[in-house]
């Protein structure tokens, strides 16, 4: 890519980065009433997870079948603090063992495990939001990739962790709430965050914090661990032969995508009030990779896009056909693999795209004026990444 096209890639991003902020940030405020826009705001937790996977599977080629493990385990953290903390002597003083969580005394258990006790303090849960899917994903990674597992057999892998994670979750009903979950949530440092006015916020929490999540990830992509993760996805021996580890960059993006994962589990938690292992297993996991792959796995902007208008699509579809919206999500997925497999990002790069330099070169010419070289060479993608990628 030379100099006029990064320059064009470049101000595309950021154009696109503007109109997905004032999507999320005031088109979505304005125009929705406080329950679809509790939806969306559900729906941007899920667009972590997908930014996370374009990164790991679109420029790594690490396709995981279990990111969400991670999702839980950063759901799972922020809610032992919230449930510790709406769980004081006095609001249950009716159980036979004040002071721990209502599930804990159902199961017999009549004090506070070891490992609670940490997040009886809220900087100890934030930090353990990233930190705990974050070394969960290096010891996978640390296990797979320095025995070069790959492709097809690390899916499979991940995907049984998935599994594995959602038996051990339910089977631990003492410790984790089993089927049900940690529920019941309502304070954060006393705040209600069960109120409205609470949920308005913590969406606006959550859009900036995914906005962060953007600029981290497009930061990335277009610093020298990027151009090498492309290569790597291209032509992984010829990296490892130029003297790079391939593993460690591996594990290094993996773990990244875990701890974007994990802050959108947390957010989940913040602002519907509990977390389950219905959030953790096979299904969910793969229902995450079909929103990179609808949004485009080449574009982080596409996965946020994807994020939102496949869980739109399932709220629609059912609410008006509850038997038939799982067949829609297969078939969704099968003609994103089949027809377009580069999602909504490449559609725009193939037949939006071009558009714009013809219209400058238009322009010009009605104007008297030759046609720049930026405008006649304008790249045809909506982010530079995707170029790099080609």
């Amino acid at each position: 890519m030379n100099a006029a096209q990064s320059t064009a890639a470049s101000r595309s991003f950021w154009l696109g980065f503007a109109l997905l902020a004032g999507l999320i940030l005031l088109v979505f405020p304005v125009l929705l009433d406080s329950f679809r826009l509790n939806l969306v705001g559900r729906y941007l937790t899920y667009a972590f997870v997908a930014v996370g996977l374009v990164l790991c599977w679109g420029y790594g080629g690490i396709l995981s079948l279990g990111q969400g493990v991670f999702f839980g385990l950063g759901g799972y953290c922020l809610a032992m603090f919230l449930k510790l903390e709406s769980s004081t002597p006095e609001a249950t003083a009716i159980q036979s063992t004040p002071g721990i969580p209502d599930f804990m005394d159902w199961n017999q258990i009549t004090a506070l495990p070891w490992f609670w006790e940490p997040f009886n303090y809220l900087p100890v849960a934030l930090i353990a939001v990233l930190v705990v899917p974050a070394v969960f994903a290096y010891v996978i990674g640390v296990a797979m990739f320095k025995r070069r597992v790959s492709g097809v057999y690390f899916a499979i892998i991940t995907q049984a962790i998935a599994a594995i994670m959602t038996i051990l979750i339910i089977g631990q009903q003492g410790y984790t709430g089993g089927i049900n979950g940690i529920t019941d949530l309502r304070t954060l440092l006393g705040w209600d965050i069960r109120s409205e006015s609470a949920k308005t916020i913590l969406y606006f929490v959550n859009a900036v914090l995914l906005l962060g999540a953007l600029v981290l990830a497009r930061w990335i992509l277009t610093s020298k661990l990027g151009r090498i993760l492309v290569a790597m996805r291209g032509k992984e021996d010829r990296v490892r032969f130029s003297g790079y580890s391939v593993a460690n960059f591996k594990i290094f993006i993996f773990c990244v995508a875990a701890a974007m994962s994990g802050v959108g589990g947390a957010m989940f938690t913040l602002q519907f009030g509990f977390m389950s292992p219905s959030f953790v297993g096979i299904v969910p996991s793969i229902e995450m990779v079909i929103f990179a792959a609808v949004g485009g796995r080449l574009s982080i902007l596409g996965a946020v896009y994807g994020a939102l208008i496949v869980n739109w699509a399932k709220s629609a579809l059912s609410e008006a056909f509850p038997e038939l919206w799982l067949f829609a999500m297969g078939a969704l997925f099968i003609a994103v693999v089949m027809a377009f497999p580069n999602g909504l990002a490449g559609l725009y790069s193939v037949y939006v795209a071009p558009i714009f330099p013809r219209i400058r070169a238009w322009a010009q010419r009605t104007r008297g004026m030759a046609p720049s070289a930026t405008s006649a060479s304008a790249p045809p993608l909506a982010e530079p990444e995707v170029s790099n990628a080609r």
